[in-house]
């Protein structure tokens, strides 16, 4: 599997310019307890992210990836450190102005899928835009087009429980995508998946990056993640142990 690495934008005197980052953690820890019994999830991590990279946090379970991850889309709040997504310290943000910063900054995917079992496929991506104030037709064809985008044309009207693995997980990334937010969120997006299908979510997240310009940051163990990332980050014991072009 192929991928590009970012282009560099240019500026007005024709040289390269480096892309400023999407994603800017200093110093981040997340410690659950106290004292005798604290457990450092996420212990002093420092990194940026660019737009348009491919980054995969890659490590075992309990390496503390997953909560690195939470904390970069706002769904935790670092112990201690910064965290700066498109230009936004979220250390500054109210908890309503999390939910707006998480509604159209942050996609997120899960390996679990999390759509909501009583609405139908269609109705799972049609929410998220009723919740950022579209009506409910211009709601319901942005919905159909994004997920006849996602060959799921034939599904529109299928509950969860009538779709395939990967079905559920396109229907996921869908939603996650409504409102065009640049930076994509998948945790473990493969876990639950053949290896068939797995291998098609794989370049679906990578042609997102390729095509739409987008941030992809994805938490897994698989292997077959590591030919498409732009940038590796090797997890350990909450640290990042190391990091690979």
């Amino acid at each position: 599997m192929m991928f590009r690495q970012p282009q560099q934008s240019r500026g007005a005197s024709g040289q390269q310019t480096v892309p400023s980052p999407l994603v800017e953690l200093t110093e981040v820890s997340k410690v659950y307890g106290r004292e005798e019994t604290a457990v450092r999830a996420v212990d002093r991590v420092t990194l940026t992210v660019s737009s348009g990279e491919f980054v995969l946090f890659f490590g075992p379970s309990g390496s503390g990836k997953t909560t690195l991850l939470s904390l970069i889309g706002g769904l935790l709040r670092p112990t201690h450190g910064t965290i700066r997504v498109a230009g936004i310290d979220l250390s500054r943000l109210s908890a309503p102005e999390l939910s707006r910063f998480r509604l159209h900054t942050v996609g997120f995917v899960f390996q679990s899928f999390q759509l909501l079992s009583a609405l139908t496929a269609r109705e799972n991506v049609e929410l998220v835009f009723r919740l950022a104030g579209y009506r409910a037709h211009a709601a319901r064809q942005r919905a159909e087009a994004l997920l006849v985008r996602f060959g799921l044309h034939h599904r529109l009207t299928h509950l969860p429980t009538d779709l395939s693995g990967g079905e559920q997980q396109r229907v996921a990334i869908a939603r996650a995508l409504a409102l065009s937010p640049p930076l994509l969120i998948a945790d473990e997006p493969t876990a639950h998946l053949d290896s068939a299908t797995a291998e098609e979510i794989i370049l679906l997240l990578r042609r997102l990056v390729d095509d739409d310009g987008r941030t992809v940051l994805v938490a897994s163990h698989d292997q077959r993640l590591v030919p498409v990332a732009s940038r590796l980050f090797r997890c350990q014991d909450g640290r990042i142990t190391a990091s690979e072009l």
